[in-house]
């Protein structure tokens, strides 16, 4: 196995210099991607007033309090901005309206995890069939990003997601399957350039200072809701791919880093579980909290990103989750998983605590801290606090700052640092310019410039001061 820092800057054929070429490629990718981000959803978008007009409303619409769906039904044929419904069948617990008709106090975001309900849900494309309920969201980003210093890299890439899910109600409940895929598999197995980052392979060899592709299927799983109380039900939700009861909702759901085009260096201490092979999560569901516990697959994706890999219920997970305004969700976590990476040898107890933020004017905000228990080993911890404020209906000002203490920046047995932990931090900002393309598709254009704090002895590996930076390209179905 090479040691990380003898990796060479560029990676010939697979990942070329395309820096000379990067406006032209730049709005040449965003085109050709636009069509590929939107042919899966033809069928929605060429339903007849499909689309809502968005331009009689102004940006206060969009933080207005949804309405209860058992009040208020959807009506077919229309985009509807996601303050107006929740992705998840629509209002998956009726606890996630009042009595009085107030707002949601929570919101789900990824598999079963709640956010602040100011965010609203996930921003889509809704139409009804019959009793059926069918929402579709999904974006495109293409990016290219330079980070300095002697193991950075640069890279042109696209990454992209496609969600659908169909819900609807019966007598004392709800049913809800989705969906959610991406064609990052096309890219090569070593992703693209995320300095500090670790997690997963590619070619054999565990991916150091690089973001890993996400699989073909990042979900598919399904979720039965049944009423047990006025404003309270019990659930399961499961299926051979999903995400456990573990950290916080996974960062691509996030409102706080949704124009961010960067993961976060900390993804394998808070939400790396967000796509999981074989998941069964039970919970109690109310207004103001949440209590559930998953079996899942401890093992993470291998790098054939194509496949459904095995399920298996080896590992488990608890979570309790509190939502005591619209405008504050919090979380505590710990799992146990069973072998997470297949180059390290040994079992993980993983503990999250997580507290969201979301006003009704635009800012979303998020803390948390991770420790993950290796066994044997030592305890890794991890800080991440992440914001993003909408300025008004085009502009918006996103930030990051991460701290983590990493024992895998060396992966070579025979290196003179391989296991040795280091504290690093990383700490980024960006902007975003938002234009609207159709009444239910939105183009972000921004960038982002990011630093690092790290110890004098990696130096020599990483430079004195990198830097790094990330220009994007963001279309958005729902926004």
């Amino acid at each position: 196995m090479k040691a990380a820092s003898t990796r060479p800057r560029r990676e010939a054929l697979a990942e070329p210099d395309c820096s000379p070429f990067l406006l032209q490629g730049f709005f040449m990718l965003m085109k050709l991607t636009a069509g590929a981000a939107l042919a899966p959803l033809g069928l929605l978008v060429a339903a007849p007033a499909l689309a809502q007009d968005h331009s009689a409303q102004d940006h206060s619409a969009h933080q207005s309090h949804p309405q209860s769906s058992d009040t208020a039904p959807p009506q077919p044929h229309k985009a509807m901005d996601h303050k107006a419904m929740d992705h998840s069948a629509h209002a998956p617990d009726k606890a996630e309206h009042s009595a009085h008709g107030n707002a949601s106090a929570f919101t789900n975001g990824s598999g079963t995890a709640r956010l602040p309900g100011n965010e609203g849900g996930m921003h889509g494309l809704m139409t009804n069939a019959g009793d059926w309920h069918l929402m579709a969201h999904g974006f495109v980003q293409t990016a290219y990003t330079d980070h300095g210093g002697k193991r950075g890299d640069d890279k042109f890439y696209v990454t992209n997601m496609a969600m659908f899910s169909a819900a609807r109600e019966f007598e004392g409940g709800r049913f809800e399957a989705r969906t959610m895929l991406s064609l990052e598999p096309a890219m090569s197995p070593r992703g693209y350039p995320n300095l500090f980052a670790t997690g997963e392979t590619a070619y054999g060899d565990p991916l150091v200072d690089r973001q890993h592709p996400h699989d073909l299927f990042m979900e598919l799983a399904a979720r039965v809701d049944v009423d047990v109380a006025d404003n309270a039900s019990l659930f399961l939700y499961g299926g051979p791919v999903g995400e456990p009861a573990i950290g916080p909702s996974a960062f691509m759901h996030r409102a706080s880093a949704k124009y961010n085009p960067e993961p976060p260096i900390t993804h394998h201490w808070f939400d790396s579980t967000h796509i999981t092979y074989g998941v069964l999560t039970g919970g109690f569901s109310a207004q103001k909290f949440q209590l559930e516990a998953s079996a899942f697959r401890g093992r993470e994706p291998d790098e054939d990103r194509w496949d459904i890999e095995k399920p298996k219920l080896d590992s488990w997970a608890v979570r309790a989750s509190f939502t005591p305004s619209p405008a504050w969700t919090g979380q505590i976590s710990t799992a146990h998983l069973k072998s997470p990476e297949v180059s390290h040898a040994g079992d993980e107890q993983r503990t999250t605590a997580s507290i969201h933020y979301a006003s009704d004017n635009g800012l979303s905000a998020m803390a948390a801290f991770s420790a993950k228990d290796l066994k044997p080993g030592p305890t890794l911890t991890a800080w991440l606090a992440e914001v993003n404020y909408d300025l008004s209906d085009r502009h918006s000002l996103f930030a990051r700052y991460e701290n983590v203490k990493n024992s895998e920046l060396f992966p070579d047995h025979d290196h003179p640092l391989h296991d040795q932990p280091f504290r690093v931090a990383k700490m980024q900002a960006g902007y975003a310019y938002r234009l609207p393309v159709t009444d239910a598709v939105e183009l972000a254009l921004g960038g982002s410039l990011a630093a690092y704090a790290k110890p004098d002895m990696l130096d020599p590996f990483y430079g004195k001061n990198p830097i790094g930076y990330t220009l994007f390209a963001k279309l958005s179905l729902g926004h």
